[in-house]
């Protein structure tokens, strides 16, 4: 019989961490169908409809497994409000379960083994697990080279620094990486007395017992940072080996264009003409700075098409919880989607992101900084305006501006609010400016280079392909 080889996936809580570590399993398969992947899913609360949905359109070489849901009242009150926290905290309480599904398809497999385990970095738990059992482990990082890097960094920066990082008046040297300023880092590194900053120690230490990471970026785009991984690895051999596979990306299904009218209307506009406005699938922004940025967007005068959410002073309010049912067209300023009707289309909490980038009428992208979003606007080559709001989207930011020079970014006042005349002028800035055509030309050259990386002899395949190789070699016989 055929031999196919069996690996696990486990992706950590949130549609948005499920779809990463799917997306390279579909990747996987695509280019070697001889495998068959058992996804094992955690989550708080019951799954969302629209992961159901999502999982309904698999391949059947990948087995969703659905591990008994972590109820909303296990949540510790005084985190409550924390993503992260309540997406690591879930796995905890799921990890009883995980070892018994392991140990399931452990005994299944003729050779009393599973060829490899994949973990998302919220999910680094299990390989203790993996370890017990005997089992190769990854770690699955849907993030940029730079975020890993600091990964791997931040138990030396506590070491050498007392205070809190975002108290430090100048900028963290990560080897490989721009300089990072302690602000930009992630939230839960802000307050090191919290229980969020140990859970992201606890992480960053965790990693170095993977056997390797698998990292959603390609040699071409973070080529310093990769390398200086890499040669960290060699020389102190501590570290896992870094193989970056990326991009991966959800492609989107047909027909959701069909659902919202989005791309009808993209279809009578100007090449390179409209600004999309979207703060990915969770994040959301307070009343206040929901009405400057729908003033900002009028006072450009440039036409923009805008996934509007209901307000929240929580960032990622919508992150884990998107049952909110308000009309977010209720919260815009009055009068303005009349004033605005034509220059802007506006859609209410959803949208087909893939196929707004790869549209010739849109010509830039004002975006959370979301990992995923960055490589999908880097492989459709859209010029960005970077507006981070929570999670690790900050450091993406600093990449984007300082490092690759793809994006502008507002600076916002005291309180964190960005004005409707600073919007107004990046807007402009980024759509027709000098500075937006320099950004539109080092975006055209990593569009080219996201195409290369991905061809039957691109450095990303090739990647995946010493892996496959890697795992097929402790596959059994089925």
């Amino acid at each position: 019989m055929a031999k196919t080889t069996h690996i696990a996936v486990i992706p950590s809580p949130g549609f948005s961490h499920l779809v990463p570590i799917i997306e390279f399993s579909k990747r996987l398969i695509h280019l070697h169908p001889d495998f068959q992947v058992h996804c094992i899913i955690p989550s708080l609360g019951s799954p969302s409809s629209t992961s159901i949905s999502y999982l309904q359109t698999l391949p059947s070489n990948i087995n969703p497994i659905f591990l008994p849901p972590v109820p909303h009242n296990n949540m510790p009150q005084e985190n409550n409000n924390h993503t992260g926290f309540q997406i690591q905290r879930t796995v905890t309480l799921s990890l009883p379960h995980i070892r018994e599904e392991l140990e399931s398809l452990m005994s299944s497999r003729s050779n009393n083994k599973l060829a490899a385990l994949i973990v998302d970095v919220f999910a680094m738990e299990v390989l203790d697990i993996a370890s017990e059992l005997n089992i190769l482990s990854h770690v699955y990082c849907p993030l940029s080279a730079m975020t890993l890097s600091l990964y791997f960094y931040i138990p030396k920066l506590g070491e050498i620094v007392s205070c809190d990082f975002r108290d430090l008046q100048d900028p963290i040297e990560i080897p490989g990486c721009v300089p990072v300023h302690g602000r930009d880092l992630p939230d839960s590194l802000q307050d090191r007395s919290s229980e969020v900053y140990k859970q992201f120690l606890g992480r960053s230490r965790r990693i170095g017992f993977a056997d390797g990471v698998l990292v959603n970026s390609f040699t071409e785009l973070e080529a310093q940072t990769i390398k200086a991984l890499e040669e960290e690895a060699k020389e102190k051999q501590k570290k896992p080996r870094i193989y970056p596979v990326g991009p991966i990306l959800h492609s989107g299904s047909a027909g959701d264009e069909n659902r919202t009218g989005c791309v009808n209307w993209l279809n009578k506009q100007q090449p390179r003409s409209v600004l999309y406005v979207s703060f990915g699938s969770g994040g959301t922004l307070s009343q206040e700075q929901l009405n400057e940025l729908a003033f900002g967007l009028e006072l450009s005068g440039e036409r923009f098409l805008w996934v509007v959410r209901p307000p929240s002073n929580n960032p990622s309010a919508a992150y884990l919880d998107n049952s909110n049912e308000q009309n977010p067209l209720d919260f815009l300023p009055e009068g303005f989607l009349e004033r605005t009707k034509e220059k802007g289309f506006v859609i209410p909490s959803w949208a087909p992101q893939i196929q707004i980038l790869s549209h010739s009428s849109t010509g830039g992208f004002l975006s959370h900084c979301g990992w995923n979003s960055v490589l999908e606007s880097v492989q459709k080559g859209v010029p960005l305006m970077a507006w981070p709001l929570f999670a690790e989207q900050r450091i993406n930011a600093v990449l984007l501006t300082d490092g690759m020079k793809v994006a502008l970014r507002p600076k916002g006042d005291e309180s964190g609010i960005v004005g409707r005349e600073e919007i107004a002028e990046l807007v402009k800035s980024l759509m027709k400016g000098e500075e937006g055509k320099e950004i539109r030309k080092r975006m055209s050259v990593l569009r080219n280079a996201s195409a290369d990386a991905l061809k039957e002899d691109g450095s990303s395949t090739e990647t995946l392909l010493q892996l496959a190789l890697q795992w097929k070699n402790l596959g059994g016989e089925i």
